[in-house]
């Protein structure tokens, strides 16, 4: 049967990826974009996409647009919480206001879209959320901190979600996205305002003393690096693969790894942590599972 979905973010990059995925799997959309004309090449091809204007961030908003989609199209089978973008600055460097608003559109968003549609998932007894995060929510990076600790507070959140409405027949999943070629490191990142005391930090982790000026970000989009490997990255498609594929297994885990090298990524970040632990002679890292006996 036809599902629906409820994707946020969906005008470009990852959110148009699940958008079209979806529809091509058969699927009816409602997809949260920006701008009007967003996905018009996408509606003209598939008349089972519905388009709502909406700002994660405005909570009222978002309860009243859930709502209404609801009542006039269905209770979403998936929700997609993907609407977010990456903000790179020192700590020191970072605004109130930046952060801020990082944290209102990357988290806060996410939660205001959960609450309002739960107890539309709940009274049906059915339905899936599906959290966008990253391989930084189990590492770091440096400049990169206040874009982490939004993913980090995502983790966190939906974990205890996926406890709290496993009774109710709803899946909480969280996918850990490594590097996607989407606008997320083009025109939608934002800088701060760079502090000469971290020049050093900028030029081992962007290759330059300075933040990159946009027409810098533009160049560097339009020619990515050749020698990336099997770090390059991914077309959005894939992840929108992984995600069907993801949604089609019987018991799907909490969190799931997809794209170019994220796999590693993960691993380091753990081993990373590890090591630090067992700087205590009182810490023991847990063993692999025991392997359950034959009979």
């Amino acid at each position: 049967m036809a599902r629906l979905w409820f994707v946020t973010g969906a005008g470009r990059g990852l959110g148009r990826a699940f958008v079209e995925a979806a529809l091509a799997h058969g699927d009816t959309v409602v997809a949260t974009v920006r701008r009007d004309d967003a996905l018009d090449d996408v509606a003209a091809r598939f008349p089972a996409l519905h388009r709502r204007r909406l700002d994660v961030a405005d909570h009222a908003t978002v309860r009243a647009v859930v709502d209404e989609v609801a009542t006039s199209t269905g209770i979403p089978d998936i929700v997609v919480n993907n609407a977010g973008y990456g903000l790179v600055g020192a700590v020191e460097e970072l605004g109130e206001a930046e952060i801020r608003a990082q944290f209102d559109v990357n988290l806060f968003g996410a939660l205001w879209v959960t609450q309002a549609v739960l107890p539309h998932l709940r009274r049906r007894g059915s339905g899936r959320i599906v959290q966008v995060s990253t391989v930084g929510a189990v590492g770091h990076l440096p400049l990169f901190g206040a874009y982490n600790a939004t993913k980090w507070a995502l983790e966190g959140l939906s974990a205890a979600l996926a406890d709290e409405v496993r009774p109710h027949g709803i899946g909480v999943h969280l996918l850990q996205l490594g590097g996607f070629a989407t606008d997320w490191a083009g025109a939608s990142m934002r800088f701060a305002t760079a502090d000469p005391a971290y020049a050093q930090t900028r030029a081992a982790i962007l290759g330059q003393p300075d933040y990159p000026t946009p027409e810098q970000v533009a160049a560097a989009v339009e020619q990515p690096a050749e020698d990336a490997g099997e770090w390059a990255e991914a077309p959005p498609s894939v992840a929108a693969e992984a995600l069907l594929t993801l949604l089609d297994q019987p018991d799907p885990p909490l969190r799931t790894v997809i794209g170019n090298g994220a796999h590693d990524m993960v691993r380091i970040a753990l081993e990373g942590r590890r090591d630090d632990y067992l700087k205590d002679p009182a810490f023991t890292w847990p063993g692999p599972p025991a392997t359950p006996a034959r009979h």
